[in-house]
């Protein structure tokens, strides 16, 4: 019975994960559509709305098919409260994870994922500091645009 349970929920599941990827796609394509200033000034008003709200539900649904159950215990920090948000190890997918229960934060990533397909315009809607390898002084720059960000007083989502 387990074996055919598995048969039949791990086709469902990926299907699922699949449409949700795709209407996260879709809506993250929507919300940065015509973006002015594209990259350079922070999501605002509807764009950024529907980024924190759909996109964060959307996420947390496709965890919720894949079989996980997040709960919370105490408050999430607030962007007055902490506009940089540091979570480690920083080493699986489960990251989405925390992206997902703290409204869909600005997060810094590596360059390279922002051309990937589908997930490299969900990335771009989150609006990251991204982070050049070739690069010399890619390190120093992400410091100042993290730092830079975290001193724009709301105007930028919190920084992961």
């Amino acid at each position: 019975q387990t074996v055919l349970q598995g048969i039949i929920l791990l086709p469902l599941r990926a299907i699922c994960i699949t449409f949700l990827l795709l209407l996260a796609w879709l809506v993250a394509s929507i919300a940065t559509f015509c973006q002015p200033g594209r990259g350079l000034l922070p999501l605002e008003g509807w764009r950024r709305r529907m980024i924190q709200t759909a996109l964060s539900g959307l996420t947390r649904t496709a965890y919720f098919v894949m079989g996980f159950r997040v709960k919370v215990k105490g408050k999430v920090a607030s962007l007055p409260e902490a506009p940089i948000f540091v979570a480690a190890p920083h080493s699986s997918f489960f990251d989405a994870i925390i992206c997902a229960l703290t409204g869909m934060p600005s997060i810094v990533s590596r360059e390279e994922n922002l051309s990937t397909p589908v997930f490299g315009t969900i990335l771009s809607s989150l609006q990251p500091v991204a982070v050049s390898r070739q690069d010399p002084d890619s390190r120093k720059n992400t410091v100042a645009e993290i730092t830079r960000r975290a001193l724009s007083r709301g105007q930028w989502p919190q920084v992961i």
